[in-house]
């Protein structure tokens, strides 16, 4: 069946889950050019020793200051935001870290949109958090990277250490 009259359906597109020895980031590669947006779900931990943890994101190997970015979060009690123009990375998800409780993840959506368009630089937007029994974060954010290229690849990388056993993304097309 042709997917070409399915506008707004997801279809699945890649998915994996980290083992026992852990991994120090997830790239999708080899993304077909075929959907009109991005989509990206997932939960994950660190094994770094604190609470809780970013995931970045960078598009197609480029580890230069190409992206920008604003977000907003808060912890149930203290409402922060920020931004930053020329980073080498934008913010995908917040996560625990290995001090949580082990049966706890931090999980997410992340929205690129306009992914194949090489007439315009891409934008995402970020919904994630973290509920740790009573204490956690929410956290908003949208990015831009500063490329007409077409998005072919997706690397995803906690702030430090590595993404712990269990920890899952799937990256699905949008039509």
């Amino acid at each position: 069946v042709s997917q070409s009259r399915y506008t707004g359906a997801m279809f699945p597109i890649f998915a994996t889950t980290v083992g026992s020895a852990g991994a120090a980031n997830i790239t999708f590669s080899s993304i077909p050019s075929t959907y009109t947006h991005l989509q990206i779900r997932g939960i994950g931990r660190s094994t770094t020793a604190t609470t809780s943890g970013q995931v970045y994101i960078q598009f197609n190997t480029d580890t230069a200051s190409n992206y920008s970015l604003h977000y907003l979060y808060g912890d149930g009690t203290t409402a922060y935001s920020g931004g930053g123009a020329s980073q080498t990375e934008m913010y995908a998800f917040r996560i625990t870290g290995a001090s949580a409780a082990s049966s706890i993840f931090g999980g997410g959506v992340v929205d690129i949109l306009d992914y194949a368009n090489t007439n315009k630089y891409k934008t995402l937007r970020t919904l994630s958090g973290e509920d740790r029994n009573g204490s956690g974060f929410l956290f908003f954010q949208s990015g831009l990277w500063r490329s007409t290229s077409a998005i072919t690849s997706i690397k995803l990388y906690p702030s430090s250490d590595n993404f712990a056993q269990d920890t899952s993304f799937a990256l699905y097309g949008i039509k």
